[in-house]
């Protein structure tokens, strides 16, 4: 049987929580632009951390699609992606100073999406098969 998205877990929650992280990540971004004039609020180290994550969301909501869609490629993808994103994630909270607390707030979010999204992908019947 071919693994997919589809015979691992349901595609609704998957979807829903990498766009969550994308439209979190997004808005994040947007924020940072409308605050850019705040040097403590918005350092270049969060200018640098706010893209890379829009861009590694946008790709994971992209790599949740394809496997949606059936790819296996797009399944392996996504799980590649959103467990490096959700170790950078914890680092990131973790180390103190780096960021303001805000970010780090803002990134534990994602992290607790994109810990869903690991768990969904490779859960109990995505190890079995």
């Amino acid at each position: 049987m071919t693994t997919t998205l589809r015979t691992e877990t349901g595609v609704r929650p998957v979807l829903l929580l990498t766009g969550a992280y994308a439209v979190l990540s997004v808005l994040t971004l947007v924020a940072i632009v409308l605050f850019r004039n705040n040097h403590t609020m918005v350092t270049d180290a969060v200018w640098v951390r706010a893209t890379l994550v829009v861009a590694s969301s946008l790709l994971t909501f992209a790599f949740a699609r394809s496997a949606a869609r059936g790819s296996r490629k797009g399944l392996l993808r996504l799980r590649i992606v959103a467990a490096v994103m959700l170790v950078a994630i914890v680092v990131i909270v973790a180390l103190p100073g780096l960021f303001p607390m805000w970010l780090r707030i803002e990134q534990a979010v994602c992290g607790l999406l994109l810990l869903g999204v690991t768990v969904l992908v490779n859960g109990r019947r995505a190890r079995a098969r």
